[in-house]
């Protein structure tokens, strides 16, 4: 008999709501049990997520689980037996459509996580969009790393000499914010590093302030191009930034600039310049790029490209391990280089942490600009920024795709609702809410959440 938790029916309903992401998985059954495992596995090492099992992957019908208690019970002994070092994901038995589902519910955790029988390094799987992907040497150093509470750009860099960091520049630099940059400030910001009584120039250190960093690091630097119409066919203007990443951001936003246009606003008394794009949404994408890149990724650079219709800015590294879109987006910050953050918040280059993503959608709503798009691709992040003005549908035109669908139809459910909209279900819900209220549809359902609740024309 499959037992009930707080808000359970919500929370499925959402879920089935979605599709398969990089913290949501569903299954039929147990059968695949190694994928699953895969599946528990990733979900360990990249931000956490929850597999519901009992659902078929590709019509999200609910089949349901024929003896719920034995599946729970093989999968526990599965995770138990295979899995390393131990984990502990929660079972939840729950029943739908009178089928019984178990849902597993993992949380993110310092691994790596891998399976026994193939070892650390075959054996550990990452999240990447809705797939489980091997990880390469790279991401298993990243977790180990996490595990340690060591960011790389805080370790010691053995090849680069304390000499070529340019210590001048940043006391210069802070100075202008009239702050004094002593050998003990190097140190508590983690330029500076002790390693066997010797002290060398952190990752950080080179990255920010070594005027030859591409020496040590080939693919820091940020590829800017402009490109012609809405495809990168035909460069028409192309340069690539090396100076220290401390000073990058406004050789980026000269060139942003430069192949932008900027219109001229007559006021009664003054003219106002009108760049295409915001300051402060190129500053804001830009520099979150140069703070949370992956520089410990070979041949991976940061780019900004620039298209008739909008800018690309994307950098090599995912969210950071633990922080989904949806916590990134709601203010939640994961550091990936505390060096370099350290160092931008002092400079006043970042203000507040983790803000930024919110902070650009908010403007844009202000000013009626479409809103950034925040994109995982792979093993990159890119956030593309729009100048067009974003429409403003009147309540008769949002009105109109559901009336015209209930004319022919009769009645329609809150998912085709969701699928005729094309929006999230809880923007679904309200506007569905303001319908009823308005007295244009009328609900039908045994309750608040019956799954099979219908909505028909007044």
């Amino acid at each position: 008999m499959a037992h009930y938790f707080t808000g359970a029916f919500m929370i499925i309903s959402e879920l089935l709501a979605q599709n398969e992401s990089k913290t949501l998985e569903f299954k039929e059954s147990t059968k695949s049990l190694q994928k699953i495992i895969q599946t528990i596995v990733a979900f360990a090492n990249t931000a956490g997520g929850t597999l519901i099992i009992g659902i078929a992957d590709k019509t999200k019908e609910v089949v349901g689980l024929s003896d719920v208690l034995q599946e729970e019970e093989r999968l526990a002994s599965a995770v138990a037996d295979s899995i390393s070092p131990q984990l502990f994901p929660t079972f939840q038995l729950y029943t739908l459509q009178n089928r019984d589902l178990l849902i597993v519910s993992v949380s993110h955790n310092f691994g790596p996580y891998y399976i026994k029988s193939k070892g650390l390094e075959g054996g550990t799987y990452v999240r990447l969009g809705s797939t489980n992907r091997l990880a390469d040497q790279q991401t298993i150093l990243q977790i180990q790393r996490l595990q340690e509470y060591k960011y790389f750009d805080e370790q010691p860099n053995f090849s680069c000499p304390l000499a070529e960091i340019n210590l001048e520049l940043a006391k210069k630099l802070f100075a202008n914010l009239s702050k004094d940059f002593t050998p003990q400030t190097a140190k508590s910001l983690g330029l500076v590093v002790s390693y066997h009584a010797k002290e060398l120039p952190s990752n950080g250190a080179v990255l920010l302030f070594a005027e030859n960093h591409i020496d040590y690091f080939p693919d820091a630097r940020i590829k800017l191009g402009r490109f012609l119409g809405l495809t990168k066919s035909v460069f028409l203007d192309h340069f690539d930034v090396e100076v220290p990443l401390v000073i990058a951001l406004d050789q980026v936003l000269a060139f942003v600039r430069r192949h932008t246009s900027t219109a001229i606003v007559i006021g009664a008394t003054k003219h106002t310049e009108v760049p295409q794009y915001l300051d402060f949404l190129v500053r804001e994408a830009v520099t979150n790029a140069l703070v949370h890149a992956d520089y410990s990724i070979g041949g991976a650079s940061i780019q900004v490209a620039i298209f008739d219709d909008r800018i690309e800015i994307t950098n090599p590294g995912c969210l950071p391990l633990g922080l989904t879109m949806e916590s990134a987006l709601s203010g939640i910050s994961k550091l990936r280089n505390r060096v370099i953050c350290r160092v931008f918040r002092e400079l006043k280059l970042i203000e507040q942490w983790g803000s930024g993503l919110k902070r650009m959608r908010e403007v844009c709503q202000q000013a009626g600009i479409l809103e950034p798009k925040f994109e995982e691709l792979g093993n990159f992040f890119r956030v593309t920024l729009y100048h067009e003005k974003h429409k403003q549908l009147d309540t008769e035109e949002l009105d109109k795709p559901i009336i015209e669908y209930l004319k022919k139809q009769k009645k329609i459910s809150p998912k085709k609702a969701q699928a005729l909209w094309a929006v999230t279900p809880r923007t679904t819900s309200t506007r569905l809410k303001k319908m009823v209220a308005r007295g244009i549809l009328t609900e039908i359902a045994t309750g608040p959440f019956d799954p099979k609740k219908v909505l028909m024309l007044k």
